[in-house]
């Protein structure tokens, strides 16, 4: 039997904290965050997972799960943090550090939802959901999943035909050709 520990490099930990401004090393792992949080069901890593794995350097691990890109930023997490963490920041940044080193999504899918949602951003300055929703199902090429739900969701006014475009729509389009340009540079 081995009794020596072995020590991992905290250098995902620091940088994690270091463009976050949360102390992720203060995550003694109570699970509060992923026992509120409303998306955990449909995430292969929960919240408290992923706050772990930083802890351990598991950066491929973490980088490349799924649940980086489910998390809906509701800041559930954050609000039941014992510790004040702001895990909802720290999703925030895993998700640039993903695209910054061009790590896998995790599914088909994934990918196929961002483009649809950052289209629809891009041209409306905010989402239009019927608009960006039909442009994931072309995409995903899956048509007809969730189909039922739509008929529901317009008698309630959740879903609207027409866009309702920002008022900051041109400045919206100036950083996303501003982010393009930086892309094309590295």
């Amino acid at each position: 039997m081995n009794d020596t520990l072995e020590w991992t490099d905290n250098a995902l930990l620091r940088e994690v904290e270091r463009r976050s401004g949360a102390s992720v090393s203060a995550c003694f792992q109570c699970h509060k965050c992923s026992s509120g949080c409303p998306i955990a069901p449909d995430m292969d890593l929960l919240s408290s997972q992923i706050m772990r794995l930083i802890h351990l350097g598991e950066k491929e691990t973490v980088l490349e799960s799924e649940a980086i890109w489910a998390c809906a930023s509701c800041e559930a997490c954050t609000a039941r943090c014992p510790m004040g963490i702001d895990i909802a920041a720290v999703m925030d940044t895993l998700r640039m550090m993903a695209v910054e080193r061009k790590a896998a999504l995790g599914d088909r899918r994934t990918s196929s939802f961002n483009k649809a949602f950052l289209s629809s951003v891009r041209w409306h300055g905010r989402v239009f959901e019927l608009g960006m929703m039909t442009l994931y199902k072309l995409i995903s090429r899956d048509l007809f999943s969730d189909v039922d739900k739509v008929p529901r969701m317009l008698a309630k006014h959740k879903l609207t035909f027409l866009p309702h475009f920002s008022r900051s729509t041109k400045e919206v389009r100036l950083v996303f050709n501003r982010a393009e340009e930086e892309e094309k540079k590295r």
